[in-house]
């Protein structure tokens, strides 16, 4: 047997690129990405022809702006593989989100992108801290869900341990850390400072655990959440984004000497920022909207994906030595998503939902804390005056009905509460359908 260590694909040195040499690899690989999604996608094709633009065009970064926008609605009229560019034979893997009107938003995976994608979330790692000899405990679900098995992978890939130990049963979780010495957990920030009230409450010892780094993603960290993270448990707290659209997580991630900023993958992902209402770019330290265009995607190639996450980019360079472009971390949206514990959810999906109820009126408010540690939404559901009755029991029932209505379609859990007819109060002019009480 072979004793040798198979050293990691990872590759540091790649993060240290002069900002010249970081432009012309982009753009060898941006034309290189467009003949790829041009000659295999028909959807591309068919767009870039009505625009009169060939794959010749891209001859500079600039030229991107003469490629279409991609955004949501295109991957959901092309569900599930209008827009994948290779045989299905060859497709290994495949994700999808949750799917918040109807159809899920489906991607696929090659072996190449698969190792594109652990190259991403090793040197996300990296930047927090993580090494090769670290155990990594997992508590993202396995899943659908493009988080759990992205992280879990790139971080084998770095060198790690790895314990999926999965979401959910905070006991097991906290006896995993004490049994196996795990160093680094992975979970959404809720999740963690929901497991560190869970063991305070039952005597864990979070200062002298073996619990060095969270790495933490699937909803916005504040900085807030994160100090009080980093000072009662004891550890060093870092988050990371991606979209399952045109990766998952892994885009960008946070090193240790720019904590409100993440280092893009810029090897991987061209960025732009545009006017989220003309689409007309916006100059560099701006903020807008952020558009990504993968540049190694194979099976599920996308062409400048409109995010609707709101940031602002900057080329200056950092104290950590690292020349690729930081993006300030995303906290707000173009649209109205909010992010569950992890699961998009759009207050558009909550009425289609209840509108398929018989009984309840078209007039509901949602209210979202984390009080408790964890993300807790409550709706609130006014009723139809033939479905309100006096009976405790009856009404009850229809309030449990609702709620597990409700999980089904969305795939997270709510608490309902009942309003009588016309108790919602009635907004003459833009509704707010939101209270986001989160700290």
């Amino acid at each position: 047997m072979n004793d040798a260590i198979k050293t990691p694909m990872y590759q540091p040195e790649i993060e240290t690129m002069s900002r010249d040499e970081i432009r012309a690899l982009q753009l060898r690989k941006l034309k290189d990405q467009v003949a790829w999604t041009y000659e295999r996608v028909p959807w591309y094709r068919e767009k870039m022809d009505e625009m009169g633009v060939v794959p010749g065009d891209i001859q500079t970064l600039d030229d991107i702006r003469k490629l279409p926008f991609t955004d949501k609605s295109v991957l959901r009229d092309t569900y599930p593989f209008g827009l994948f560019a290779i045989p299905m034979d060859d497709v290994v893997r495949l994700h999808a989100s949750s799917g918040t009107t109807g159809k899920p938003i489906v991607v696929g995976y090659n072996e190449h992108d698969l190792d594109v994608w652990r190259d991403c979330i090793a040197r996300l790692a990296q930047m927090a801290g993580v090494v090769p000899s670290d155990r990594v405990q997992m508590a993202f679900g396995y899943g659908m869900f493009t988080g759990g098995f992205g992280l879990h992978y790139g971080c084998e890939h770095l060198g790690c341990m790895v314990v999926p130990a999965g979401s959910g049963n905070t006991e097991r979780h906290l006896m995993m850390i004490n049994d196996y010495q795990t160093t680094v957990l992975i979970a959404t920030p809720s999740y963690a400072m929901h497991m560190c009230e869970y063991g305070e409450k039952h005597g864990f010892d979070w200062e002298n655990s073996s619990l060095r780094v969270g790495l933490f993603g699937g909803e916005p960290c504040p900085p807030a959440l994160k100090e009080e993270l980093e000072s009662r448990m004891h550890i060093t707290c870092t988050d990371n984004y991606g979209l399952t659209e045109v990766m998952g997580p892994g885009v960008s991630g946070e090193c240790l000497a720019s904590r409100d900023m993440q280092h893009i993958a810029e090897d991987h992902f061209l960025w732009e920022i545009v006017d989220p209402e003309t689409g007309e770019p916006l100059p560099e330290g701006v903020p807008g909207e952020l558009v990504l265009t993968p540049l190694d995607k194979q099976a599920f190639p996308v062409l400048r994906y409109r995010t609707h996450d709101l940031s602002y980019v900057t080329t200056e360079p950092c104290a950590c030595g690292r020349t690729h472009a930081r993006m300030k971390k995303v906290r707000t949206r173009t649209d109205d998503m909010l992010i569950i514990r992890g699961t998009n959810v759009f207050p558009s999906q909550v009425e289609d939902i209840l509108a398929g109820i018989e009984g309840v009126s078209p007039h509901y408010r949602i209210e979202v804390d984390n009080e408790s540690g964890l993300d807790h939404m409550t709706i609130m559901v006014e009723l139809l005056p033939e479905a309100f009755t006096d009976s405790f029991e009856e009404m009850d029932k229809f309030r449990k009905h609702i709620q597990s209505t409700l999980k089904d379609s969305m795939l997270v859990s709510s608490d309902v509460k009942l309003i009588e007819p016309g108790g919602i109060e009635r907004s003459f002019g833009k509704t707010k359908h939101v209270t986001d009480l989160r700290k």
